[in-house]
């Protein structure tokens, strides 16, 4: 298995990145501020306005295989720049061909879906155990069983809207619950309901964050495998939307993002001082809040996890690439199904 290379995260608004020998350098009022090896780089991601890459730097990563992406401060999707594709057109065509037939599709869907209801069912549970008589016990365990309900029918489901109706359902129910996971007191990090554009809250800027960037995780996945980031079978295809990056995210959203956000408030390593509130409601983190984030992102995913079809531990970065390889198996037809992941 290949060994991930880091993700560079530059998050200093109206900065200048350049090429400096074998280099990445970044600059802010002609101060140097970082310098990083590009062969330790895969991706370098611009958070934020206002941060130029030199034309030079762009040429040099697009030669190295280093992707460039530009996001904005809240961590929606700008811009991508990268090299040559990767892959071979047969994968692509097969790839294509599943997307055009309704009964190959819904089978890839329902396996996204029931993964990411059963990891959502699992973040429940482990809480129960680990906190016994908690407050909202008798709620969770209400949940989980209209979760379990869902997870049944999902199974079975042979129509994508339905598929996409169940899905929809379920995460209702992990979110009524999901305040009950937060331990620290007090009002600032209350959760009501899942709010995406604007967050309305501090909870719900930290899980859009951390969807955006899992996505951006998972576009990468596809595209060292060959796969087309774009088409995909459960998410509705839309121009420059990553349909399939976000299919793959499903399964991951509970285990890697939203046990990130939780380890993050609960541990208190970020603060409602570290968020700004603006005349809408909207919340946006600070500079800081973002940068802790980042940094416990990049340490996740170093972070060995179980992968249940190999049966062995691996890092969590490269899990990504291994659910993006079993699906390139399964559309080569090589495996009968897509072993989605579920977090043990």
């Amino acid at each position: 298995m290949k060994q991930i290379r880091n993700t560079l995260y530059v998050t200093i608004e109206d900065s200048w990145v350049h090429k400096d020998g074998e280099t990445i350098t970044i600059h802010k009022d002609h101060k140097k501020i970082g310098q990083f090896p590009v062969h330790m780089i895969g991706e370098l991601v611009c958070f934020g306005y206002g941060i130029s890459v030199s034309p030079q730097l762009v040429e040099h990563c697009a030669k190295e295989k280093v992707t460039v992406s530009y996001l904005d401060g809240m961590g929606k999707f700008l811009a991508r720049l990268q090299g040559p594709t990767q892959g071979n057109v047969l994968l692509r065509r097969a790839q294509y061909r599943l997307a055009d037939d309704q009964a190959s599709a819904v089978n890839i869907a329902r396996c996204c879906v029931a993964a990411k209801i059963q990891n959502q069912r699992s973040i429940l549970l482990r809480h129960l155990r680990n906190h016994a008589g908690c407050e909202g016990e008798s709620q969770i365990r209400d949940a989980l069983q209209k979760m379990e309900i869902s997870l049944d029918t999902a199974r079975k489901c042979s129509d994508m809207v339905s598929l996409r109706g169940i899905e929809g359902a379920a995460a209702e129910e992990y979110f009524s619950v999901f305040d009950y996971l937060i331990l620290v007191p007090g009002p600032d990090f209350r959760f009501h309901k899942r709010s995406r554009r604007p967050p309305m809250d501090r909870i719900n800027a930290l899980l859009s964050y951390a969807y955006s960037i899992l996505a951006l995780d998972m576009r990468s996945a596809l595209e060292a495998v060959g796969l087309d980031p774009y088409v995909g079978y459960l998410h509705v295809e839309r121009p420059g939307r990553p349909a399939l990056a976000l299919d793959l995210q499903e399964e991951f959203r509970a285990p890697i993002a939203d046990r990130l956000v939780l380890s993050l408030v609960n541990l208190r390593q970020v603060s409602a001082s570290g968020f700004a509130v603006k005349p809408n409601g909207e919340v946006e983190m600070s500079d800081d809040t973002r940068k802790t984030f980042l940094t416990a992102w990049q340490k996740r995913k170093r972070e060995e996890i179980m992968h249940p079809f190999f049966d062995e531990n691996m890092e969590t970065g490269l899990v990504y690439l291994a659910q993006a390889r079993l699906l390139a198996k399964h559309m080569r037809g090589e495996l009968d199904y897509y072993p989605a992941f579920l977090w043990r």
